[in-house]
């Protein structure tokens, strides 16, 4: 009886080499198709500060779930879910083998495991909770929320309306908080599945690397890039795709807020703190198989392809 293969999964920090090891296990295996799990590299016109996969990168391997919205839209660990299940499920049924690569670990989260039935957004509620918050301030809303749903409000910043206006939200339309709802998940990924995380072993490394990503971007255009988002009209800092590491300083640049230099070193100080929230959840991540940064990309390649006979 054959054995069934399995779905891989490459996770790590950013900037810790992700990209490179995928394409190049895509290019041993042949039959292998890329999907992308990063909440960023879903965003159309948003390629330079993303580190989105080049040209030259994507004609080697295409990768789906990129350029799939407009920076103006919201896109949620559930829509990525219905979108990879879907992925998952067509690549299987050609008999190639999905690899998963990024580092959006509540994308992997929802996927693997399941994620829990939330209600849709719903318009009405959305704009009444707005008017509300314009009249009576957002801490105000936070405090509401406490009451209801003191989990969520320990964990969401007062200042962070997006994510105060959806717990509110799904309290208004369910009569449960979110709290009570994504207790209950939904059914685990029906495959088999092979996970590798890349990461430096020296921390020092990472930031290293996270410094000249960013002077790299700014080099190859960064600026020029927000600025044509920024000139749009209808885009704002509090959207999900201004909220991206880099983008939101880059942002805060371009409105007067801060200097050329606080902005360098405030987006490169963002982007470390975002991943060391990656290697947070990596380090309490079940059955792992773990790869360095340090090592030669050929080395990491034979250690997956080793794993997965």
């Amino acid at each position: 009886m054959a054995v069934e293969q399995p779905v891989i999964c490459i996770m790590g920090p950013t900037a810790s080499g992700k990209t490179a090891l995928a394409i190049a296990l895509k290019q041993h295996l042949q039959t292998a198709e890329l999907i992308s799990v990063d909440s960023a590299l879903v965003y159309r016109g948003m390629d330079i500060g993303t580190a989105k996969p080049d040209a030259a990168e994507q004609a080697a391997a295409p990768h789906y779930l990129l350029d799939i919205r407009d920076p103006a839209d919201s896109y949620s660990a559930a829509d990525f879910r219905a979108d990879a299940l879907a992925l998952i499920a067509d690549i299987r049924a050609r008999g190639n083998t999905p690899i998963l690569v990024g580092g959006t670990m509540l994308y992997f989260k929802a996927l693997l495991q399941g994620i829990s039935s939330l209600p849709a957004a719903d318009p009405a509620v959305r704009a009444e909770l707005e008017a509300e918050a314009a009249v009576k301030g957002w801490t105000a809303l936070h405090a509401e929320l406490a009451l209801v749903d003191p989990v969520s409000a320990s964990r969401i910043h007062p200042n962070d309306p997006q994510r105060i206006n959806r717990a509110l939200e799904v309290y208004r339309i369910s009569g449960q908080s979110l709290t009570e709802l994504t207790a209950a998940a939904g059914e685990p990924l029906p495959y088999p599945v092979r996970q590798f995380a890349i990461a430096p072993v020296d921390r020092a490394l990472l930031h290293q690397r996270i410094e000249q990503r960013f002077l790299q971007m700014l080099a190859q255009g960064f600026e020029q890039e927000v600025r044509q988002l920024y000139q749009r009209g209808d885009l704002h800092p509090d959207l999900p795709s201004m909220r991206c590491v880099g983008y939101r300083q880059m942002w805060d640049y371009l409105d007067g807020k801060i200097d050329y230099p606080t902005m360098v070193s405030q987006g490169i100080a963002a982007t470390r703190q975002l991943a060391k929230r990656q290697l947070t959840w990596l380090r309490s991540w079940p059955d792992l198989i773990w790869l360095k940064t340090e090592a030669e990309l050929s080395e990491n390649l034979q250690a997956v392809v080793s794993s997965l006979s």
